[in-house]
């Protein structure tokens, strides 16, 4: 691991999650050196083609001769991309913890090497070595991984006619779209299973009625048969590269 200094700044607020088993590909550790926790304030990123979104991660080392520092502290992406923190605030619970609370940005719409492109999104990786004051070292490479997806969009919810007789088709339309990083715009999501869901009047639950597939420009479309009043609407359960998401419901009433 390259070493690296840190700058101070401050943080939010934090989700913890379960610190993993060192892996036994990577990490790398002499010594009583530990990582005793590790947490994100998101477990993950979702980053469309303008917005720039905030990760932090907590840090926490410990050994019986004291931290030294928290030093190299970065996020690899799924293509190897690195992004280094853009400031760090440590502190010092006790005489053998360091804290280290590490700020990161991620921007797809960026004209330097920090800009994401599609081939980063999916399962990143947070890279850091805590070196203890006796020499002991923890080089965390492995098990501390947090996703990084690529923002999806469903457009609302179409369903005509309206209203509709009972027993009637009703035609249902919507679009998938996902956020393009290499070219900074929104476009279609082809091949993608969406589905169909219907609430009725009076009711708060959705049910599922069936899956459809986007064409290649990521449109949707399907005729279901109207037996009563209510809502319908598109969702989509994401990918490992792209996040979920689910459209404003149509509502439809019968004549």
């Amino acid at each position: 691991m390259r070493i690296r200094s840190t700058t101070t700044a401050g943080v939010g607020a934090l989700v913890l999650l379960s610190f993993l088993a060192p892996s036994a590909h990577a990490d790398a550790r002499k010594g009583d050196t530990v990582f005793t926790s590790l947490s994100f304030s998101k477990q993950t990123v979702n980053v469309g083609v303008s917005a720039a979104q905030t990760l932090t991660v907590t840090a926490v080392a410990k050994d019986g001769s004291g931290i030294k520092d928290i030093y190299g502290s970065k996020l690899v992406s799924a293509d190897s991309r690195i992004i280094h923190a853009g400031s760090a605030d440590c502190t010092r619970p006790t005489s053998t913890t360091r804290k280290c609370v590490f700020k990161f940005t991620l921007d797809a719409d960026r004209t330097d090497y920090y800009d994401l492109r599609n081939s980063s999104a999916g399962t990143w990786h947070f890279t850091a070595e805590a070196a203890a004051n006796d020499g002991d070292f923890y080089d965390l490479e492995d098990s501390a991984p947090v996703k990084v997806k690529r923002y999806a969009k469903l457009a609302d919810t179409q369903a005509s006619p309206e209203p509709v007789a009972k027993g009637g088709t009703l035609t249902v339309t919507g679009t998938l779209t996902r956020a393009n990083w290499d070219t900074n715009a929104y476009a279609g999501y082809s091949g993608q299973a969406v589905t169909l869901q219907y609430k009725k009047s009076g009711s708060s639950t959705y049910t599922t009625v069936k899956k459809v597939t986007t064409d290649k420009s990521g449109k949707l479309r399907t005729t279901v048969t109207a037996n009563s009043a209510g809502t319908w609407r598109w969702t989509f359960a994401g990918t490992g590269t792209t996040n979920t998401a689910t459209a404003y419901g149509d509502s439809v009433a019968l004549k």
